[in-house]
This record gives structure tokens, C-alpha cells and sequence, in this order.
């Protein structure tokens, strides 16, 4: 275990690394795709979150991406309300949060689990998506709504304005950090230590004392808080927000990301979704169509080569030298 997170901090100090030093070597465009990469793996990251320590995967993550969004959009697109960028980002987490609350209560109180919480959660991403395209008075429907100016607010009497392309990387750099090391750190303590007997045996977790519907709805409820957190700051850096941000392309990409990355090591899926937007932006410069069939080439050969993630290829290299010098 000492081990494992001994290289866990050091792949994490090395990504931190060459955070600061990116901005160094890329020019602004460079900047503003690697910054949106960085929120789409904040949200794997919260999807990893959950899925990676419960053994649950929810299909229809990307609606609190797009309920964040949305509610980010609301608020700052209203000129009457005061620091509108930080009621923005605290109504997004919130309102995220509380829709997973009173989702997840039924849930997991009644005893949902497996392929049928995958279903109902599939269901909800849809639902959420119809709900933006119907709604048009208030979310503008399928053209979704455009104009969200970007995330300002005042720090010690000093005026931070998002609107540049590195202060909105290093801003978007530092929260996902911070975010990523926290959720760790909760994934590493006794919490994490609880969800890992509830997905190997649940009953014999509760037989233990372990609210086991409780836990598993806490989890669920910061998962979607993240994935709000996300969705938020997106629609902030990218200046509006659709329907399809809830909807179920996303939340079939965001698990790619996660499965690539390497499930239940938070750290992963952010890698992974920074290389698949980064290898999606390269290759569709060439040929737009080309991608989606690369994508299913690469998930399959992530999958039977590396079963474990691209986070995994340190750990194989480090065995493999350990045993050359053994050798030697």
C-alpha cells in the first residue's frame, strides 16, 4: 500500500510538473485545449470516483456536467445578481449535489444496484437531456444558451479576470489538482477502506456496522458535486452551453476516458481524457471522420493490452526493471 501510493504522489508531483511548465512551451490555443481537456478529466475524475471505489458505474454522469452547466449559465448570464461568478460555481456544485441526493436516496435506499442502477441512470441522462430541449424558455432549447461570460472575481482587492488563456489554465490547472488530490486522499483513508468491502460483499460490510446505502449515497452525492464543479467551468472557458453537455455521447465518452486512464486511480482518467481530447483534436485536423474509428481501435487495444489503464504502464515498467537488475 506505502508503495502504491509512493508512486501514485510521484506520477502526481511529475504531472504538477509539467502543468507549470506547459504554459513555458505552447502558445494560447495550445493552452486553451490542454485547460479544457483539464475540466473533462476533472469530471472522469469524479466519475472515477464513484465507479472506482463502489464497483457501480452510473451511465448518465454527464447530466450533473450539464445541470452544473446550465445552472452556471443562468446565474452569470443575469446582470442583477451580484458576484455572479461565485453563486455560479456554488449553485452548480449545489444543485448537482442535490439532485444526486434525491436520486441516489431511492436508489440505493431501495436497494438498487448493478446493471439496474446503470439503467435508471441512463434513463436520468436522457431525461436530462429532453428536459434542456424542451424547456426552451429557460435553457434556449437545442441552440443552448450563448454569451456566458467568463469567471471573474476579486482576490485581497486584486480583480482576476478568467478571460485570458493562461490565467484561465493555471486556475483550471489548480483546481483540478487540488480536487484530484483530495478525492485521493478521501479514496486512500478509511472511507475509501469502506467502499472497497461494500463492492467486495456488502452484506458482510453492514453485518460490520457499515451503513452501506448511506455510504454509497455520500459517494454518489460528492461524485456529482465534482461533475457539476466541471460542467460549471466549462460553459465558463467555452461561453455557452447545449443540451448535448447532458446528454448520452458524453456520458458513453467520459467512461472511455476513465476505462483508458485506468479505473480507481483518479489520477488516470484525467490522463486519459487530456490524451483522447488531445489525440481527437490532432487527428480530426486531418480527417474528422477518421476519429471515432480510431477511438474504437484504441478503447480495444487499451482494453486487452492494458486492462488496468494507461496509468498502469509506470507500475509494469518499474516490475520490469526490478527484474532485469535481479537478473543482472
Amino acid at each position: 500500500m506505502i508503495a502504491r501510493d509512493r508512486n501514485w504522489l510521484l506520477i502526481f508531483a511529475v504531472c504538477v510538473a509539467l502543468a507549470v511548465v506547459y504554459p513555458f512551451i505552447a502558445d494560447g490555443y495550445q493552452l486553451t485545449v490542454i485547460r479544457d481537456a483539464l475540466i473533462f478529466g476533472l469530471f472522469a475524475a469524479s466519475l472515477d470516483f464513484f465507479w472506482g471505489r463502489t464497483g457501480i458505474l452510473c451511465f448518465g454522469h454527464a447530466a450533473f456536467f450539464g445541470i452544473g452547466g446550465y445552472i452556471m449559465a443562468l446565474v452569470t448570464l443575469n446582470d442583477a445578481i451580484p458576484f455572479a461568478s461565485l453563486l455560479g460555481i456554488i449553485g452548480a456544485v449545489t444543485g448537482a449535489a442535490l439532485v444526486a441526493a434525491i436520486i441516489g436516496y431511492f436508489l440505493f435506499f431501495g436497494g438498487i444496484r448493478g446493471s439496474y442502477f446503470t439503467i435508471v441512470t441512463l434513463a436520468m441522462g436522457v431525461i436530462c437531456q429532453q428536459a434542456a430541449v424542451s424547456w426552451s424558455s429557460v435553457t434556449g432549447g437545442d441552440s443552448g444558451l450563448i454569451g456566458i461570460p467568463p469567471i471573474e472575481f476579486d482576490v485581497g482587492g486584486l480583480h482576476v479576470d478568467l478571460s485570458q488563456d493562461l490565467p484561465s489554465y493555471i486556475f483550471v490547472s489548480a483546481i483540478v489538482a487540488v480536487a484530484v488530490l483530495a478525492l485521493w486522499s478521501i479514496s486512500r483513508g478509511r472511507w475509501g477502506t469502506v467502499l472497497t468491502a461494500i463492492q467486495d460483499n456488502e452484506v458482510r460490510a453492514a453485518a460490520l456496522g457499515h451503513h452501506a446505502p448511506l455510504r454509497l449515497l455520500v459517494t454518489f452525492v460528492v461524485s456529482a458535486a465534482i461533475a457539476g464543479l466541471a460542467g460549471a467551468l466549462y460553459v465558463c472557458m467555452a461561453g455557452l452551453v447545449a443540451p448535448d453537455l447532458s446528454g448520452l455521447l458524453l456520458s458513453t465518452e467520459v467512461i472511455v476516458w476513465v476505462a483508458v486512464g485506468g479505473r480507481g486511480t483518479l489520477l488516470g482518467p484525467v490522463l486519459g481524457a487530456i490524451f483522447i481530447q488531445r489525440a481527437q483534436q490532432t487527428i480530426s485536423s486531418f480527417n474528422p471522420s477518421l476519429w471515432p474509428l480510431l477511438l474504437g481501435c484504441v478503447f480495444v487495444v487499451i482494453v486487452f493490452v492494458l486492462p488496468d489503464g494507461i496509468l498502469s504502464i509506470y507500475a509494469r515498467l518499474k516490475v520490469l526493471f526490478k527484474g532485469r537488475r535481479r537478473a543482472q
